[in-house]
């Protein structure tokens, strides 16, 4: 680590912030990076010298421990206190991402309508440029600049572009089990499209199941790893795409989860222990045999699981236009359970829908399946409840959500959809 300081600027290089996600009700931040201070701003780089985050100082600023994160799929989001209690008892963390695109939260401002958010994220680069050329700083740290200044907002967009074109399409909705590591994950598309392609969901595309081969994978991994460079060690985790890719043979998800861990030298990550993000389908889970858990089980990796079962109720699944019985939702729930309890390393969660229109026995079927069947083993097993409607809050649908939230014997917590 560098620091180079004078009345106007302090420059930190190669500054090692937590090397493992944890919650707190204070701001931390996490891997190697360096910093740039103003006298009205902070800004975070990357080990690509890309800026990663960012935040203004003094009255300005909306909140002191409130700060602006830049994610690869070059989204800003605005990370919120939200009261620190309400935020963590609704979402399970102790601050609440505010996003610049239509979302389903119940919860949360609208930051980026405040004219201090748009100038960080807009005039970044002409801030430190600015404050850089008023004093003469020592070459080595007039090169950092520099290279900080070449990853412009318009090279940031390329390079989103880049990743929507390694993976032929936008992430557009990650598992909610992700907020366990702030959602800093490196997305390995295995299949497109999903199995059901349900009436009611507005996140994932209308194309029906396929899978991807071992060549195009192992093709898509050596560029994701060319695409993240320098700044992978600050990474220790995968989300293997997209919307249904437990539905994938055992030993493609396999093949996938150990190139991902060897090409992304996961091993010597500085966030130490690797995890594995995926959705599945009822059907997939159902399909999976005993001995298919026990090969992922093997992987080394913590693997989480996402399962959507929206309802155990049939007229509300008919209306949501899922072609299940509530015959397979308790059978998956009860096999979920299971899973929770014999393997140390997988965790599996449920997605249930909630919904001012939807028939009260909806409502009653969830409590009902939870308290019949659920077994608390380790806190493992959350439940996620998400609100049918894009951005479309209600107060019924929050009383709802604290409703069930209260009576529920699991961990229960709102889903806020997030992109990458």
């Amino acid at each position: 680590m560098e620091i180079f300081e004078n009345n106007e600027i302090k420059i930190t290089t190669c500054k090692k912030g937590y090397n493992r996600y944890t919650k707190i009700s204070y701001p931390v931040k996490y891997g190697i990076y360096s910093e740039i201070e103003t006298k009205d701003h902070i800004f975070q780089f990357n080990l690509n010298n890309e800026i990663v985050r960012a935040k203004g100082k003094g009255d300005s600023w909306l909140n002191p421990s409130e700060w602006l994160k830049r994610t690869i799929g070059n989204d800003w989001i605005y990370y919120s206190t939200g009261g620190y209690s309400g935020v963590f008892e609704a979402i399970g963390e102790y601050y609440l991402p505010n996003f610049p695109y239509l979302t389903n939260s119940l919860i949360g401002g609208k930051p980026f309508k405040e004219p201090i958010i748009n100038e960080i994220i807009s005039k970044w680069s002409d801030i430190i440029n600015e404050v850089s050329i008023k004093k003469k700083l020592p070459a080595r740290f007039k090169y950092f600049i520099n290279k900080i200044l070449l990853n412009s907002n318009k090279q940031l967009s390329l390079k989103a572009d880049t990743l929507i074109k390694i993976l032929k399409r936008r992430i557009s909705v990650l598992p909610p089990d992700a907020r366990h590591v702030d959602y800093d994950v490196i997305p390995v598309n295995i299949s497109h499209g999903c199995l059901y392609n349900c009436k009611f969901c507005r996140v994932k595309t209308d194309e029906s199941f396929s899978l991807l081969g071992m060549d195009q994978i192992s093709h898509q991994i050596k560029k994701l790893k060319a695409l993240y460079a320098d700044d992978i060690t600050n990474y220790n985790s995968i989300f293997l795409g997209e919307h249904d890719s437990l539905n994938s043979p055992s030993d493609l998800i396999m093949f996938a989860a150990k190139q991902a861990y060897l090409q992304f030298n996961f091993k010597h990550s500085f966030m130490g222990k690797a995890n594995l993000f995926l959705f599945g389908s009822v059907d997939a889970l159902l399909n999976k045999k005993k001995t298919d858990f026990d090969k992922f089980a093997t992987l080394p990796f913590k693997i989480y699981i996402n399962i959507g079962l929206e309802s155990a109720d049939q007229e509300t699944l008919d209306i949501l236009g899922k072609p299940l019985t509530t015959k397979k939702i308790i059978a998956a729930y009860k096999l979920i359970r299971d899973i929770n309890i014999q393997y140390e390393n997988i965790e599996i969660s449920s997605n249930f829908i909630i919904d001012d229109n939807l028939p009260k026995n909806h409502y009653v079927s969830i409590l009902n399946l939870l308290q019949k069947e659920c077994t608390i083993f380790k806190n493992k097993g959350d439940i996620y409840l998400s609100p049918l409607r894009i951005n479309k809050p209600s107060r019924q649908e929050l009383f709802k959500f604290n409703e069930l939230k209260i009576k529920s014997p699991a961990p229960t917590f709102l889903y806020i959809i997030q992109r990458l």
